[in-house]
């Protein structure tokens, strides 16, 4: 008013809309604690459609209108990767939110294939978690939606990964389910990625994806009579070691070597003699090179509990009882990792993997005392899965019962 009075009215103008412009700076930021708070608040209830809108809101202010769809999928992404990384399910449950918000968002077929991509990505690790499969579908149709969007024939690529990441989705919910449809679905969308990840183009894609087709034809492989699909996984995962190198990516090698030691194990377990079942030990005991209990704790206690099945296995057709001590070692180091506490079924799984290896001692011996050992390992296994509801593994536990009370009267 002073400026306009003196006759400077540019100055006032400017003053004034100074103000203006002031006062919605502060308006601004008064709202965005307001929201930040709220936001707290709905993360505590927990709220996560709640807490999802409000971060929506958070970026269109912080933008000035309306959030760009990068900055959405920035958003989407921090939220997924800290709920993927540090196991926050809320965080996840966000993720799904903010995916669903930029993909009702997105212009273009670029921009919808990623948010379906991404959203299926969340869907899929929460569903993971999941005791139902509500979510893996709706991973899967995320993914189907976001394939009718990233065409093979435009951006052969992200087709390619996102065949992938269906294939993952697919092969979740088909390990839930009866039967072996999703277990070949999943199969083919794996084949499907692999048209477009080559070796040439993209070569550690290209492995990681021949890693998943033989994890799911391994899962097909147990539920079908033959080795077919064992051999066709032994076959995938030996593909991959040509890329995932030793001296290149060493844990990925180490991975490809436990599961390779998983297939071969198996293949060993429906077939005669033992050149299958040392080729067996031989990829587990590689694995444990990398996967050391320093460097992988848990990593290397599930490798050291698949060695011990497979020296079992081999002590089984051996007159020896070498490789049955081997397979009590193996096991009991595993027990240094997965706990009762820590990890309660693994550990029961483990103990029951004992009994076992106890009643093949009594077998050969006819000492009573492998079977009290047996009997005291089968009762320790027990109780855990009885805590856990764990029907499957509590069935399991009643056929090793039979077992030692078929040889009790032996025992004297």
């Amino acid at each position: 008013a002073a400026l306009a009075r003196g006759g400077d009215v540019r100055a006032a103008a400017e003053s004034v809309e100074a103000a203006l412009a002031a006062e919605a700076e502060e308006t601004r930021a008064r709202q965005l604690r307001l929201i930040d708070t709220a936001l707290q608040h709905r993360l505590l209830i927990p709220d996560p459609e709640g807490a999802g809108d409000l971060i929506l809101r958070t970026a269109d202010l912080e933008a000035g209108g309306r959030a760009s769809f990068d900055m959405l999928l920035t958003l989407q992404d921090t939220w997924y990767k800290r709920g993927l990384d540090e196991g926050l399910n809320l965080d996840l449950a966000i993720a799904i939110v903010v995916a669903r918000r930029a993909l009702a968002r997105a212009a273009g077929p670029d921009e919808r294939g990623a948010a379906g991509n991404n959203l299926g990505n969340a869907l899929a690790t929460l569903g993971g978690r999941d005791a139902g499969t509500e979510r893996l579908e709706q991973a899967v149709a995320a993914y189907r939606l976001a394939l009718n969007e990233q065409t093979r024939d435009r951006v052969p690529l992200d087709w390619a990964a996102t065949q992938n990441n269906l294939g993952t989705a697919l092969r979740a919910l088909g390990e839930r389910q009866a039967g072996t449809a999703r277990l070949e679905e999943a199969v083919a969308a794996y084949r499907a990625a692999l048209e477009e990840r080559t070796p040439e183009r993209v070569p550690l894609d290209w492995a990681m994806t021949q890693m998943n087709l033989g994890n799911a034809l391994a899962i097909l492989g147990e539920r079908q009579s033959g080795t077919a699909r064992f051999e066709e996984a032994v076959a995938a995962y030996r593909a991959a070691l040509e890329e995932y190198r030793h001296d290149r990516v060493p844990l990925n090698w180490a991975r490809a070597q436990m599961n390779l030691g998983n297939a071969l194990q198996r293949l060993g377990a429906r077939e005669a003699g033992t050149a299958r079942l040392e080729k067996a030990v031989a990829a587990y005991r590689a694995a444990l090179e990398e996967w050391t209990r320093d460097r992988a704790p848990l990593d290397w206690a599930m490798t050291q509990s698949n060695l011990g099945v497979a020296l079992a296995t081999l002590g089984g057709r051996e007159a020896c009882t070498e490789r049955l001590l081997e397979a009590v070692k193996a096991h009991r180091a595993a027990l240094e990792e997965l706990t009762r506490e820590r990890m309660p079924l693994q550990w029961g799984m483990t103990q029951g993997n004992l009994a076992n290896l106890e009643i093949a001692f009594f077998d050969r011996t006819g000492l009573a005392g492998h079977l009290e050992a047996a009997q005291a390992h089968l009762d320790a296994a027990r109780a855990v899965f009885v805590q856990a509801g764990a029907g499957q593994y509590l069935h399991m536990a009643a056929e090793q019962q039979s077992q030692i009370d078929r040889r009790r009267p032996a025992a004297g």
